[in-house]
């Protein structure tokens, strides 16, 4: 996609996991891909910023230096998240590290670059299904989430004439090129596990020309996961307790 040539594209946790398939998708398509993480990075990118996205100071100089190296940017790939556990194992510094890590820093990153957005500029947020379904002790992790698709519409329509912003939210997303068995694959009615390119294809096209008239939204990427109403015996699929 020639449109992404020379494009600046901020994506946050890029080092690894989904965060690394967007920067890589982005990179080969021609954009200039700068990445902050707190952890080294392996990933092709023009520009890698190591800092801890929960401490202001550190979302201030990133900035600094994102505008004194390109001016201005094009894309915001909110991607970074964490769990640190729920009601059983989560204490309450630990909760707030993970909605300032998901939540506060991508409004932060925001308010510090909105004047400073290329035309038809584009922000992603990535959400999860976790925002709407759970299992036990995962709400820090579910809060953000569900933090991050309320923050999409709400910075949608602040921002309008500025950026469209949207939000991706993944299901069952396989980052170590896992074997799963019969029944983890039925859960899906597309029978496969989703992998880091399937949410970094839908990037590219809500980053692309031909989004311009989607902003505000949350899509689920989940292979229908969420979709599937599930028995036990049901189809070959199987719960054991």
């Amino acid at each position: 996609m020639n449109e992404f040539k020379n494009k600046v594209a901020i994506v946050t946790g890029g080092a690894s996991g989904i965060g690394k398939a967007i920067a890589e998708m982005l990179n080969a398509n021609g954009a200039k891909v700068v990445i902050i993480d707190r952890d080294d990075n392996t990933t092709n990118c023009d520009y890698f910023y190591k800092g801890d996205l929960t401490q202001k100071e550190v979302l201030e100089d990133f900035t600094s230096k994102v505008k004194e190296k390109y001016t201005n940017v094009d894309f915001i790939i909110n991607n970074a998240g964490l769990t640190k556990g729920g009601l059983l194992t989560c204490d309450y510094e630990d909760f707030l590290y993970v909605q300032k890590t998901s939540l506060a820093a991508p409004f932060m990153l925001t308010k510090l670059l909105m004047n400073n957005f290329n035309p038809n500029a584009s922000i992603v947020n990535i959400s999860s299904t976790r925002a709407f379904q759970s299992q036990p002790d995962w709400e820090s992790y579910a809060a953000a989430k569900g933090g991050i698709v309320a923050l999409t519409h709400s910075m949608a329509v602040t921002l309008k004439g500025k950026a469209r912003v949207n939000c991706i939210s993944p299901g069952w997303i396989d980052t170590l090129n896992s074997d799963f068995c019969t029944e983890d694959l039925l859960q899906h009615p597309t029978n496969k596990v989703g992998t880091p390119n399937d949410i970094a294809n839908l990037v590219l096209f809500l980053c692309s020309d031909k989004a311009q008239f989607i902003t505000g939204e949350n899509i689920t990427v989940d292979g229908g996961m969420s979709k599937l109403m599930i028995y036990h015996n049901d189809y070959g699929w199987n719960y054991n307790s």
